[in-house]
């Protein structure tokens, strides 16, 4: 993968936040009723900007966390990513502004950096 223009977004959502103890607090069929307009928001936005994405990505599942001290469950805040292409940070920050992520799940943001080239690569 080229870093030329590359950015990597990443989900962020906490499971204590309040607008998540709300959406866990929605009667069953609200909830599924909510998930499925997400989606389908979700699926159009990867349509929309099908020529921009490099990776879809997805959804992360539980994290391990390796260091000098061994390998030990860990928990953050990620819950998935995307990797896009875009003229500016500026401009790939502007594909996720609305996204279904908060503008209808309970995520908290998405945070978009730039992939850098290896240093002496």
């Amino acid at each position: 993968m080229s870093t030329n223009n590359t950015y990597l977004a990443v989900f962020l959502g906490s499971k204590t936040s309040p607008r998540r103890a709300a959406w866990d607090a929605l009667p069953e069929g609200d909830r599924r009723a909510k998930e499925q307009e997400g989606i389908a928001a979700w699926k159009a936005w990867v349509a929309k900007h099908q020529a921009v994405i490099v990776a879809i990505g997805g959804p992360l599942g539980k994290t391990k966390k390796v260091s000098q001290s061994g390998i030990q469950d860990a928990s953050n805040a990620m819950g998935a990513f995307t990797v896009v292409r875009a003229d500016s940070h500026e401009a790939a920050a502007k594909l996720f502004e609305k996204h279904p992520h908060f503008a209808i799940f309970p995520g908290d943001s998405i945070e978009i950096m730039p992939v850098l080239p290896i240093p002496g690569g």
